[in-house]
């Protein structure tokens, strides 16, 4: 069924829509980002840190990537990560540190080998920033760019395709136009060459061809551009027009399908238990708008295509309380929110983010902002509570375990008298932290980013350039990073040195300090107040959020001893 570009009977809500989120653009600092990135392509062995870890695991597809995660290609691999209005590609061999993704900052570190990152749409006071060794390389607009890093770190080569970027460092500051490319040498100062820009590789290639699958989605005419991932929708399913919603995305899957059921797990900070689906497909329809079953069938529906969506870790409800268990065993249970449902976020954040996150993820904004406005959550009429929850043991849960392989069944009764809870009362193991199975460290050296240079970006000072440094104006040929002859020297072990013209944030704190701290609170992701005591060894302190809904009994008190194997469960 054709279906036509249209929502006027939303325009009003559009209206008060673009106003809430224009007013809220100070609510950043104070909540987790709205922007992430996903995994959203593998081939090879390609290994992943998540922030604050010691143990490397195998990537997974449609693991969510953010600020401090690790990414390494080994021989013959590929890599993608997609962040809505930016692509992130790996070539072989290639180390890259996620330095930052928030609502305005996309910035990544390229410790050796070879990436292409597209800019498909630069926003207003956005910053999309690669950073090597030599150099700071910021995209001024939308383009097509790459970079080749040396493993010894000594040389960084920019090859702009399309757009423009500004590369910086103490010594350089230069503006790269397309069709040019760049080589940069040394630091403390670093030399800068024009090189001619090398005749395309099969790893340009499939870029490009990565790119053309996005710029060729249909689904781009019903989900917004920001969101990353509907262009897999267009391989899985279906588009309908439905009356009451409005264009409906249906998946090809099984019968008896149903949301949130067959994947598992992980514990991501700062939004804690995430939900990462098995199919290929799975990251969009599950961090964004609503699931609504019609007829016979399970659909998707996007929030308005006009805004940018809020990254959510899952639009789910979790039930609990006292005695929800099935005989000695503790449970965890959750079902899908409906189209008008509220989201109430298990983690830090502030009342304009409650709203913001909600009705950027949904059609009918003023009916969502009048429920997210009630003081009685109990009463909500969830839609989906008995017919389509899903309930696994305690204990797996927390491990991460594939859901579908440790479902419980549990009676409609007990789910329609279960309380909602704020979150599951269970911390994560090691293992609910990783995307796949643990793995050997890879070839790549430690990072201390407590000894980045900053670029030239126009201040003076010491250490600082005050005038930029002219480029060599004697173009050469130089082969890409797979045709180069390897060095004479082996890859230096000493921590590499990035330049970076957008500061770093603050380091993530270790997921074993973070964990004991959260023994008197199991499941609650720190807060930001938390977390800072953490980093100055002070004890992490007291939660202040009130969580919605409110917990009915005291959680379990804090303890200094290390959590047993089997998670205790508090009285919610």
């Amino acid at each position: 069924m054709k279906l036509a570009n249209s929502f006027g009977h939303y325009a009003l809500s559009l209206v008060v829509l673009t106003a809430v989120v224009a007013a809220g653009t100070g609510y950043a600092q104070e909540n987790p980002p709205g922007r992430v990135a996903r995994i959203s392509y593998l081939k090879g062995n390609v290994s992943f840190l998540p922030a604050g870890q010691d143990q490397w695991s195998q990537a997974t597809l449609n693991f969510v990537v953010t600020t401090g995660d690790r990414i390494y290609t080994d021989k013959d691999a590929k890599a993608e990560l997609e962040g809505g209005n930016y692509s992130i590609r790996l070539a072989e061999k290639t180390d890259v540190i996620i330095t930052a993704i928030d609502d305005t900052v996309a910035q990544f570190a390229v410790g050796q080998g070879t990436v292409r990152f597209t800019v498909y749409q630069l926003h207003s006071g956005d910053t999309i920033e690669a950073d090597s060794p030599n150099a700071a390389i910021t995209a001024a607009g939308s383009g097509e760019y790459r970079i080749d890093v040396d493993p010894d770190g000594e040389h960084t080569r920019v090859s702009v395709n399309s757009g423009r970027v500004e590369v910086a460092s103490e010594s350089v500051s230069q503006t790269v136009d397309a069709g040019q490319a760049v080589e940069l040498s040394g630091d403390e100062p670093a030399e800068i060459a024009q090189i001619f820009i090398p005749a395309p590789d099969s790893f340009d290639r499939w870029s490009q061809e990565r790119d053309q699958r996005l710029s060729d989605s249909s689904s781009a005419r019903y989900v917004s551009p920001s969101t990353p991932g509907y262009e897999d929708l267009d391989s899985y399913g279906r588009w309908v027009n439905e009356a009451d919603y409005g264009p409906v995305w249906y998946p090809t899957v099984a019968a008896g399908w149903m949301p949130y059921r067959y994947g598992h797990w992980a514990w991501v900070d700062p939004w804690g238990w995430t939900w990462v689906e098995d199919e290929p497909w799975g990251f969009c329809p599950f961090h964004f708008g609503r699931w609504v079953f019609i007829g016979a069938a399970w659909g998707w529906i996007p929030g308005p295509i006009a805004v940018t969506p809020i990254y959510t870790p899952a639009l789910v409800a979790f039930l609990g309380g006292v005695g929800f268990s099935l005989g000695s065993v503790d449970v965890v249970a959750w079902f899908p929110l409906g189209p008008d449902e509220p989201f109430f976020p298990w983690y830090h954040y502030d009342v304009e983010y409650l709203r913001i996150v909600n009705i950027t993820n949904v059609r009918n904004v003023t009916k969502i902002t009048n429920i997210i406005n009630t003081t009685n959550i109990e009463r909500t009429p969830y839609k989906y509570r008995t017919v389509a929850a899903t309930a696994v043991p305690a204990t797996s849960f927390g491990r991460g375990d594939p859901v579908a392989h440790h479902i419980v069944p549990v009676n409609p009764r007990m789910l329609a008298t279960a309380r909602v809870v704020p979150h599951p009362p269970v911390n994560p193991t090691v293992h609910a932290t990783l995307p796949g199975k643990p793995v050997r460290q890879p070839p790549v050296r430690p990072v201390n980013f407590a000894v980045a240079r900053r670029a030239h970006a126009g201040q003076s000072g010491p250490g600082v350039a005050r005038s930029p440094a002219p480029i060599t104006t004697n173009p050469r040929p130089v082969p890409r990073s797979d045709q180069r002859a390897a060095p004479v020297v082996p890859p230096r072990t000493t921590p590499p040195r990035f330049v970076m013209r957008t500061p770093p944030p603050p380091p993530t704190v270790p997921f074993t300090q973070r964990r004991q701290a959260m023994i008197g609170h199991p499941g609650r992701p720190l807060e930001p107040q938390q977390l800072g005591n953490l980093r100055v060894g002070r004890p992490a302190g007291p939660l202040l959020d009130r969580e919605i809904p409110p917990h009915v009994g005291p959680v379990a008190p804090s303890r200094p001893a290390a959590p047993p194997a089997r998670e205790r469960r508090p009285h919610p």
